[in-house]
This record gives C-alpha cells, sequence and structure tokens, in this order.
C-alpha cells in the first residue's frame, strides 16, 4: 500500500473572508453531484515543493465537500529520485539523456508502486512524471485516471520525452497549467488546463502582524533596517539563484546597502537542491549581506510568510518554470514582485498589475533598483497584484477547477468551457465584473485581458483543443 498522508481537516467556510461567498457558494454547488466519490491524488514527497503544498490544502477540502479523498506517496530510494529528477529536467528542456540504467530503475520503482496500490478509486491523479508509468503496471479498474503536469514540458528534450510518452496513453485526461506547455504528440486525448493556487489560510499566507515578522527575521539573524530583496525558492537551476545574486550585486552599485535573501526548501524528491545550495554558499562565502536558509535550519512556512511580508521586493527570477506560487504568495501580502518571463508567471502579473517581469540579470537589477528608490510605486503595484489574487489564484478556483474535470469526467463529456471557465489559462472564472468575448454566438469569460486578447487572435487554436 502506498503511504498515507495525514491532511487533517478543513472547512471550505474557513474562506468566505479572503476568497468571497460567490466563489465558496461555487464550490459548494459543483461538489453536490460528486457527494461520496473517492478521489486519490499521489504524488513523490509529503513537503518541500508546490504540489505537496497544494495537496494538503485540496484534500482535505474535497473531504469537507463530501468526497472521499486520499493523499498516497510513492516510495523511492535516492538513486530513483536522482533518475526522476533527471527524467523533471529533461521534460523541462535540458540536454541530458538518460542511461539504460536509469531506465530500468524508474521502471522497478513503478512497478513495485504499481503492486503495493490496492485500493480501489474512482479518480486517481498522479502528478508530475515520478508516478506517470504507475499505470502501465497495473488494470484501470472502473476509476479515471488523470495526469497532473505541473513542469514546462512545451519542449522536452526529444529522447526523454520519448521514453515517458508511451507511459501516458493510458490516462483518460491530462491537466497541465499552461496551454503552451502541452507537447503536440501527447498520447491523451483529454487535455484541461487548470493553473494551480494558494491557500490564504495556510500558515504561509495567514495574516502576521508586522511585529511578529519582525521578531521571526530578527531571530533568524535579518536585520531590517537595511532594503531587504528575497527570493524564496527550490534550490534549482531553472529558477537560477546564481542569476539573482548577479542581479543583487549590480543593484547594490546604486543601494549600496541592500540585503539579499535565498530562502529554498531541501525536498525528498529533489537530490540535486543539495549541490546547488554548496555551490551558493561556496560563491557567497566572503559575502555578509547574501543570507541563505533552508528548512533543515528550522526555516518553514511562517518564516517564508515573514520574508514575503517583509521583504521590499521579492524576485522569481525563473529560466523555465511551470507556476511559480510564490508569485501570488507574495502579492498577496502586497510585496512588488520582479520576476522572469517564464512559465505561468506572465498570467500572475497580467495587465501590468504585481510589478515587473524582466528578461536577464540587468533588467533584474533596474527593476529592483526603481521599487528600492520609489517605495509609493511599489506599494500600488503589491496591492493591485493581492487583488488579482483574490479573484484568480486562491485555493476554492482551484477546488472548482477540479470538481468541473471529475463531474465532466464521470458523465463522459469535456468541460464547457463557455459556462465559466477562461478557455485560454483554464480557470474557472467567478465574480461579477468578468471579462468577455462572444465568438459565433457563444460568450466566453477570461481571466484578464491578456487572456481574451490571446483568445481573439486565435480562437480556432483554443476550441479545436476542447
Amino acid at each position: 500500500m502506498l503511504d498515507l498522508v495525514d491532511v487533517g481537516e478543513r472547512s471550505i467556510e474557513s474562506y468566505r473572508r479572503s476568497a468571497g461567498f460567490h466563489a465558496v457558494d461555487a464550490v459548494r454547488e459543483a461538489a453536490a453531484d460528486l457527494r461520496g466519490a473517492r478521489v486519490l491524488e499521489v504524488n513523490a514527497t509529503p513537503y518541500g515543493g508546490g504540489v505537496s503544498e497544494l495537496l494538503r490544502s485540496l484534500v482535505p477540502l474535497l473531504n469537507d465537500l463530501g468526497l472521499s479523498a486520499d493523499w498516497r506517496i510513492i516510495s523511492g530510494d535516492e538513486r530513483f529520485f536522482q533518475v526522476t529528477k533527471a527524467i523533471h529536467n529533461g521534460l523541462q528542456g535540458d540536454a541530458r539523456d538518460l542511461t539504460d540504467a536509469d531506465r530500468a530503475v524508474y521502471l522497478e520503482h513503478a512497478e513495485a508502486c504499481a503492486a503495493a496500490f490496492d485500493e480501489g478509486y474512482d479518480f486517481v491523479v498522479l502528478h508530475d512524471p515520478q508516478p506517470a508509468a504507475l499505470l502501465s503496471f497495473r488494470d484501470k479498474g472502473s476509476a479515471k485516471w488523470i495526469w497532473r503536469c505541473h513542469i514546462d514540458t512545451s519542449t522536452p528534450n526529444p529522447r526523454v520525452w520519448r521514453f515517458m510518452r508511451p507511459f501516458l496513453a493510458p490516462f483518460d485526461a491530462a491537466v497541465f497549467t499552461m496551454a503552451q506547455f502541452v507537447p503536440p504528440d501527447l498520447p491523451v486525448r483529454r487535455v484541461e488546463i487548470v493553473p494551480p493556487a494558494i491557500d490564504p489560510v495556510s500558515p504561509k499566507n495567514l495574516p502576521l502582524p508586522e511585529a511578529t515578522a519582525r521578531e521571526i527575521l530578527d531571530w533568524i539573524g535579518v536585520p531590517l533596517r537595511r532594503p531587504l530583496v528575497t527570493q524564496v525558492a527550490r534550490f534549482d537551476p531553472w529558477k537560477d539563484p546564481m542569476g539573482v545574486i548577479a542581479a543583487a550585486r549590480l543593484a547594490r552599485e546604486d543601494v549600496p546597502d541592500l540585503q539579499l535573501a535565498l530562502v529554498g526548501a531541501m525536498a525528498l524528491d529533489d537530490p540535486q537542491a543539495r549541490d546547488v545550495y554548496r555551490q551558493l554558499r561556496d560563491a557567497t562565502h566572503d559575502e555578509r549581506w547574501i543570507h541563505i536558509f533552508t528548512n533543515l535550519q528550522g526555516v518553514g512556512n511562517v518564516e517564508v510568510n515573514a520574508f514575503q511580508t517583509l521583504s521590499d521586493v521579492v524576485v522569481q527570477k525563473s529560466l523555465r518554470e511551470g507556476f511559480g506560487l510564490v508569485v501570488s504568495e507574495s502579492l498577496w501580502k502586497g510585496t512588488p514582485v520582479v520576476a522572469g518571463r517564464a512559465g505561468g508567471i506572465p498570467l500572475q502579473m497580467a495587465d501590468g498589475v504585481g510589478g515587473f517581469l524582466i528578461d536577464g540579470v540587468e533588467d533584474c537589477a533596474r527593476a529592483i533598483v526603481k521599487l528600492l528608490r520609489d517605495p509609493d510605486l511599489g506599494r500600488a503595484l503589491g496591492e493591485s497584484g493581492r487583488a488579482r489574487v483574490r479573484e484568480r489564484f486562491l485555493i476554492p478556483r482551484l477546488v472548482l477547477n477540479e470538481l468541473a474535470l471529475l463531474r465532466s469526467l464521470a458523465a463522459g463529456r469535456p468541460v464547457d468551457h463557455a459556462a465559466g471557465h477562461d478557455p485560454v489559462c483554464g480557470m474557472a472564472v467567478t465574480g461579477a465584473r468578468p471579462v468577455e468575448l462572444t465568438v459565433e454566438g457563444r460568450t466566453y469569460r477570461f481571466c484578464s485581458e491578456r487572456c481574451r486578447s490571446i483568445f481573439d487572435a486565435s480562437p480556432g487554436r483554443y476550441l479545436a483543443r476542447r
């Protein structure tokens, strides 16, 4: 049996204040026909990444709504997770190929996990490449199986994709964060686009009094008498931490007392993170203005909350990105963001809200300096970003998306995107002031002017996908 993660209880009613009455009511209505349905969510780690944070919120909410949901994790040793990290990187375009030994390790663990899978569910959701091959070693039974891909697979390494592609063919549906991430030869007929979301009542995102946040950062050794720039991200080359350091060094030429914090988590399924962490320590050992923290040093969700709340600027200089939830986390706290134009980041900062999208080290440094020199601009951008997150990127919207997919799979029909889902980014669009466009007598709703413009330029691309 796969290991069960204990998630406790949570009520959808606790989101009425943060997400709004309409959003909670819409979720309750969508769940009514699914009461009693058994749902299993499977990933590789219970901590240390965006997927685990999503599941820790999503699963108890599904239970609160009357479904019977479990979260289980696959097992694996360090060698297995080295291979799955190589697959992850390859699917995001890394040039390194898998060896025959790598493939054998992956398949051996997939078969063992399939043998440990002995529960009966109505819906099974496998997250990312780690458990993706499990279905190839067992019968589907009566369940609907969904592969949920959280990474950018738009230009995968052809050899890695050729290895992984056959394992996806048996799935009933595949879910991606962005339409651009769907590989052109995906063997799954049913595709949905669902961006992730943050949990506003989790320890990382609940309102933290300024005095408490200051005490937390003071306790871990970050003085707030100097401007603070922070990147919260896994220690991963795709997050470009060395580029952040280079940008901060440039910015210090104009703001000499700037200090930088790099805050990251060491996840069970990411052995590469330890190597990147050591590289960062070695590269900055004589620069006392750079602080590097991990969850292994006791810097967890509450401490991240304090960093995002009190930083003058949050940076997310990703080179490739699935979504980058830390952008929405920071904007939710009203903190302006400087971020790379990667993956789902522009979606979170659409229509000029939240901060600056940048290209390269010099551009990043200029944006940091601009925000540090103009705090009023930073506050205005942060406030606009918080409003967008409230409308589009809180967990009730993600629950609504998942419920819509499960209902449509149970009924054997596609999600109706003219009935409240953005056909470009896939988000469930609620609220009184949607962006709309009518095509051939049908009115479609969008999360932003950006998505409406993309749709208007090529509507056939998005309607054909459905």
